[in-house]
């Protein structure tokens, strides 16, 4: 029933529906969180060329993950240059910027190491994008990059990984699941 309802808003959306394919775990702090990675792949019957924007996200992911998830970039060919946002502990955003993304998340995350808490980063198929996407990103949190009176909370929820095309690889934050003590 669950893909039932996916395929129904996929259609009403005009928007290949995708289904989320884990392939193995990055990083853990073995308490709270997982970051694991993962594709987001057409279900069967959905033949056509996959157009996605972006060739990697990964959103609000914690900071003390970032070691691992650069090296497994890395170790995957991937490039590490794209457009970064630095959150708060309450998923605000405060920084907004491009270019080599582990470099600069590092150098915020070591400038304000009590403000910043997560950071999500977006590497875009083609760069000739990135200014776009990282003016469109400016533009919009503009009042929480900048001192704002009526702050309010977001939350750190990320986004829906659905709200992506078909073709994105993905990295994402889960809580670890506890078992019961008997």
């Amino acid at each position: 029933m669950n893909r039932k309802v996916t395929t129904q808003k996929a259609r009403k959306s005009k928007k290949a529906p995708a289904k989320k394919v884990i392939s193995r775990q990055i990083w853990s702090d073995d308490s709270r969180w997982v970051v694991k990675f993962g594709e987001l792949k057409r279900f069967q019957g959905h033949p056509g060329k996959v157009d996605s924007l972006f060739r990697l996200i990964g959103e609000k992911l914690p900071f003390s993950a970032l070691p691992s998830i650069k090296k497994h970039i890395k170790d995957q060919g991937y490039t590490s240059q794209g457009v970064y946002i630095a959150h708060d502990s309450m998923g605000c955003p405060r920084y907004a910027g491009r270019g080599n993304i582990f470099q600069r998340l590092s150098a915020r995350k070591k400038a304000y190491p009590l403000e910043l808490e997560y950071f999500s980063f977006y590497v875009v198929k083609e760069k000739k994008h990135e200014r776009e996407i990282e003016t469109l990103l400016i533009r919009a949190a503009s009042f929480s990059l900048e001192f704002n009176d009526k702050k309010k909370r977001t939350g750190i929820s990320p986004g829906n990984i659905h709200d992506y095309e078909a073709g994105t690889n993905f990295y994402e934050r889960q809580s670890v699941k506890k078992t019961k003590k008997r």
